[in-house]
């Protein structure tokens, strides 16, 4: 009798067709993580740039204490680790935060330098209770509501669009189209702040008066 035994057979590699399933499989998946990996990683540098814009904010009221008045502007022109980078200018008004002066990062998270604006009462001579700042945040640059007024300083993050934001070698990045992110761009007195869209990715952060002078009653400065 005569028995006949199956055979298997076992292949020692992938074919052509089995690898470019194998292939297409990966790219989907990738295709799917990608987007998800870039989003996670934006939202990482906007909350590094948070921090450290806090840390800015609490650097300028804290000049403020010491001083009687907030810093002015450094030339945002000026390459870092030249003469008068970093410092304080006080014939701005505009520019960027005097990194060097306040001892804070230079940079956001996306290597581009924060813009600065101060209200001239409040960054050539000693402030009162009495002064009143000229800048103001809204919600639109055009037809948009008040956020604060008469407000002593604001800076900004340009985020990762970077849109009318200076380089560390003093370059000036091209002015958004958006007309909001121009506004925060353009060296006026107008400011717009509101949440993330597609044209929009600047992070607007400003010193309230009140809390200002509040601080500085605290720390036996005023009145």
């Amino acid at each position: 009798m005569t028995i006949i035994r199956s055979k298997s057979y076992c292949k020692d590699g992938f074919s052509l067709l089995e690898m470019s399933i194998v292939l297409a499989i990966v790219g989907l998946l990738l295709t799917g993580l990608i987007p998800s990996l870039t989003a996670q990683m934006e939202q990482q540098h906007r909350n590094d740039t948070i921090k450290q814009m806090i840390e800015i904010k609490d650097a300028l009221i804290g000049y403020a204490i010491v001083n009687g008045r907030l810093p002015c502007p450094a030339k945002a022109t000026i390459p870092t680790n030249t003469a008068n980078s970093g410092l304080s200018d006080c014939t701005l008004t505009s520019g960027v935060v005097p990194w060097v002066t306040l001892g804070t990062n230079e940079t956001d998270a996306w290597g581009r330098r924060f813009t600065y604006s101060a209200s001239s009462a409040f960054i050539t001579t000693n402030f009162t209770l009495s002064s009143n700042g000229t800048l103001i945040v809204k919600t639109a640059a055009t037809g948009g509501t008040n956020v604060a007024a008469n407000i002593p300083a604001v800076f900004v993050s340009h985020g990762a669009n970077g849109f009318g934001a200076y380089t560390p070698q003093g370059v000036p990045l091209k002015t958004s189209s958006s007309l909001d992110e121009a506004d925060n761009s353009n060296a006026d007195t107008n400011f717009v702040s509101h949440d993330f869209t597609t044209t929009f990715d600047d992070q607007v952060v400003w010193i309230s008066p009140n809390i200002l002078f509040n601080r500085m009653v605290m720390a036996g400065k005023l009145p």
